[in-house]
């Protein structure tokens, strides 16, 4: 089974160059990483260009241009680029643990998608680890425990395996609430099959609760990915919410329909790719 990475990066280049340590630190190294940039400068491309050069996988940029908050556009064209199996969505701002792919590996499933989550780190902690280059992503449980402590995370169990039965991890196998494509796995086919993610939200909010509610509606089911594959959120401020009033109608207006396919999705990029050869 190919595995693609995608990860969504906007302008926070010390952010992404941690993530590429995470990333760097798998255990299970065959995969692709594209990084889905929504029109970040010129410095964002010269530090995935380095990575590339010695990354121990194979990684590519996908750029579009900076017009506004465009996340969902440029999953989509990230999504088309790639022809991968399975396809793991994370953020430029989340650090994956080692066992992060090979937890995403182990769980995938025909005929269910994957939700995991995230552990929040202070504003201290994260400009510790971008100042001074921690290596968070291999720390153990008595490095944990001290932060946890010290209140620089916001939980302490979800960090560590745990290997729960597969009727536990689908006991919410209908719910669309919290599921985040800061840390979400579908397979391809049934990405496409959806229209991937609807780029008629605009702005920050709801655009990944828009694309669960289609890929349940498909016939998919939800599986939660809790103690296998975690990220390590960054702190930043909150994004601009203006837009979000708005994404709660559309929202709504879902909910209420019968519709699986994105509006304005990913058919729009499919045409400009091929598979290989």
């Amino acid at each position: 089974m190919s595995i693609t990475v995608i990860v969504t990066t906007y302008n926070r280049p010390d952010a992404l160059r941690a993530v590429f340590q995470g990333y760097r630190a798998q255990r299970d190294r065959d995969f692709t990483l594209v990084i889905a940039d929504d029109g970040s400068r010129e410095d964002t491309a010269r530090d995935v260009a380095r990575f590339a050069a010695s990354a121990p996988f194979e990684v590519r940029h996908v750029w579009q241009e900076d017009r506004g908050f465009r996340a969902a556009a440029v999953r989509n064209r990230a999504l088309a680029a790639t022809w991968a199996d399975y396809v793991v969505f994370s953020d430029g701002d989340c650090i994956p643990l080692a066992g992060f792919v090979g937890g995403h590996r182990r769980l995938a499933e025909k005929g269910q998608f994957v939700v995991g989550n995230r552990v929040l780190l202070s504003d201290g902690l994260t400009s510790r680890v971008l100042e001074n280059g921690l290596p968070v992503q291999a720390w153990g449980a008595f490095a944990w425990s001290k932060a946890r402590f010290r209140r620089e995370v916001n939980r302490l169990f979800p960090l560590f395996p745990l290997p729960l039965p597969s009727f536990v991890r689908k006991w919410a196998g209908t719910r669309w609430e919290g599921a985040m494509t800061c840390n979400l796995a579908a397979w391809r086919e049934d990405l496409v099959a959806v229209n991937g993610l609807d780029e008629s939200y605009s702005g920050w909010g709801l655009e990944d609760s828009d694309l669960v509610i289609r890929l349940l509606r498909s016939g998919l089911r939800r599986k939660s990915a809790r103690f296998a594959a975690p990220v390590l959120h960054l702190w930043h401020r909150e994004q601009d919410r203006a837009a979000l009033t708005e994404n709660r109608r559309r929202l709504e207006a879902i909910l209420m329909s019968d519709s699986i396919r994105a509006v304005r999705g990913l058919d729009r990029y499919l045409d400009e790719s091929s598979p290989p050869s």
